[in-house]
């Protein structure tokens, strides 16, 4: 692959919009499985969300594939939601799941350190966020210190799981190659990242100004704006991972293969 423009991070964009109008009932439908999957695992104290950060690329890989379904004329269905079940792919996810969570706990115990412990204090409620002690607090170290760590985390996992599920690599081999496919199109990811960012902001502003003054009727649209966000995210991820390593070669059905009676 050569050096893409960073105008490409926009036409990612596009093009995972386009594929979202192909089938927007489908893919809406699936998003939303998945935010429910992830509200119900929350639900469960302390393990439930160490349980969804772990089964995040397990999940995860099934709206990626929902874009390769798109692509093909396929039709997008909830039971993409298990393919990151399958063998052998599963343990590797959830080996990817593992070291994405020790990263992210790393980052902020380095970030806690630099805040003399005000991060994890603010982090687990110990200290309200309007209090005078957070306000005094300097966290502008421990901001440093979490993109100075999760940047190359982000870059590394990526396209960890896609890599693993359709190309059969092995975890180390699926973090390597995502972290030289992101660093070689980094300006290309930044445009990416800076445009998703924005429409985000648009459409939150915009529904804070439509419904703002009915806070329960705020909260529910922007739950529906936040799933079809999703679906744009991971239908324009899964431009960017085509447009990198090429389209994936989907797995016949048996079931082609069978003789018609």
């Amino acid at each position: 692959m050569g050096k893409l423009p960073a105008s490409t991070g926009w036409l990612w964009i596009k093009q995972g919009y386009g594929m979202f109008k192909q089938q927007p009932g489908n893919l809406t439908s699936l998003a939303m499985l998945y935010a429910m999957l992830n509200l119900l695992l929350n639900i469960v104290p302390y393990i439930g969300p160490l349980a969804w950060v772990i089964l995040t690329p397990v999940f995860s890989v099934a709206l990626i594939q929902a874009g390769a379904d798109v692509e093909q004329g396929k039709r997008v269905t909830p039971k993409l939601l298990t393919v990151g079940f399958q063998k052998p792919a599963f343990g590797k996810l959830v080996a990817v799941g593992l070291l994405y969570m020790a990263a992210a706990a790393l980052a902020i115990g380095l970030a806690t350190l630099a805040s003399d412990g005000m991060l994890i204090k603010l982090l687990t409620g110990q200290v309200p966020h309007n209090s005078p002690e957070a306000r005094d607090a300097s966290l502008g170290g421990a901001f440093l210190v979490i993109m100075a760590a999760g940047i190359p985390a982000a870059m590394a996992f990526c396209f960890a799981a896609p890599l693993i599920y359709f190309q059969k690599m092995g975890v180390g081999k699926s973090i390597f190659f995502s972290f030289f496919g992101v660093w070689r199109a980094f300006k290309t990811f930044a445009v990416f990242l800076i445009s998703m960012f924005g429409l985000m902001l648009l459409l939150s502003q915009t529904v804070a100004l439509l419904f703002g003054r009915t806070p329960a009727l705020y909260m529910m649209v922007m739950q529906v704006v936040l799933v079809l966000f999703s679906v744009l995210f991971h239908c324009s991820l899964y431009a960017s991972y085509r447009q990198i390593f090429g389209s994936p070669v989907q797995p016949q059905d048996p079931q082609e293969n069978q003789p018609q009676e």
